[in-house]
């Protein structure tokens, strides 16, 4: 019964320690929310207002979406973007993953650690390189380029490839009896047993484009494909002195995010959950 108890209060002391540090990680969030809702004269009140005492939320969105710059043009580039790289991208990965981890071939483990060594080498080492290429094959200043910029993945071939070889061998030998091609065993068996892992590659493919601000920066000139990482940029630049205005688009940037996360975390947690299993 001790024993219970002892489990029980280090669960709840355990919870509350939790509990504080999830909310200390959300009090920047809360203050840019609210500060988005505020006067601009109200925005450095001491003590902070974390109620704004006068409201200006309605202005100051409709500044941001209504203003000079075309927010909604840069959302749908933004979603544009990342929702064709996301699906490119885990097609892309996952045929990968799964022929690293289920086919048997000479040269495979050759080639996968090829692979893993691109993973070492930093991104802004071959800017230059992918510049000239994607120039001299007019990809350059399109979305086009962006796209296929973004849709290969080391890390997405590394992570599918761990849950692919987590299948069992008998599902893929008794389909190769049935007379299965490795597509359809693809397709049929591999997919829906990992769809917990793509679904959380997906979700963090998808951030990772909308949150990119280096890719569009180098490869976009044409102010029309700006996405909204650039386009912020250019918020800043010209209404930086409005904090209340800058926090406002800060959070209209960042509400697709949370949509996706909020409705895809437990897809997020179930994938995370079974990696931690089948490790």
């Amino acid at each position: 019964m001790r024993s219970l108890q002892r489990i029980d209060s280090r669960k709840l002391i355990t919870t509350i320690i939790m509990l504080i540090v999830g909310l200390i990680f959300l009090l920047p969030f809360v203050w840019m929310l609210v500060t988005s809702f505020k006067f601009e004269n109200d925005v450095f009140n001491f003590p902070i207002e974390w109620l704004p005492v006068r409201w200006n939320m309605v202005e100051n969105y409709r500044e941001v979406w209504m203003g000079q710059y075309p927010f909604l043009l840069y959302y749908l580039n933004s979603m544009k973007v990342a929702v064709l790289t996301t699906v490119v991208s885990v097609i892309i990965s996952s045929m990968a993953g799964f022929a690293f981890g289920k086919l048997q071939y000479a040269g495979k483990n050759f080639l996968f650690v090829l692979i893993l060594m691109l993973y070492m080498i930093p991104t802004q080492a071959i800017l230059v390189p992918q510049f000239l290429i994607f120039k001299s094959l007019d990809l350059y200043d399109s979305h086009l380029g962006m796209i296929l910029l973004n849709s290969f993945s080391v890390f997405g071939t590394f992570m599918l490839r761990q849950f692919f070889i987590g299948i069992h061998p008998e599902f893929i030998e008794s389909a190769k009896m049935d007379g299965a091609g490795y597509f359809k065993i693809f397709l049929r068996i591999a997919l829906p047993l990992v769809r917990p892992a793509i679904a959380t590659y997906a979700i963090l493919r998808f951030i990772w484009t909308w949150n990119d601000y280096q890719t569009p920066l180098i490869f976009i000139r044409d102010k029309a494909l700006y996405t909204i990482q650039i386009g912020m940029r250019q918020f800043a630049d010209g209404e930086g002195q409005f904090y209340a205005l800058t926090m406002a688009g800060a959070v209209s940037a960042i509400i697709p995010l949370l949509i996706v996360f909020l409705v895809a975390q437990k897809q997020v947690i179930e994938g995370i959950s079974v990696g931690g299993v089948k490790g």
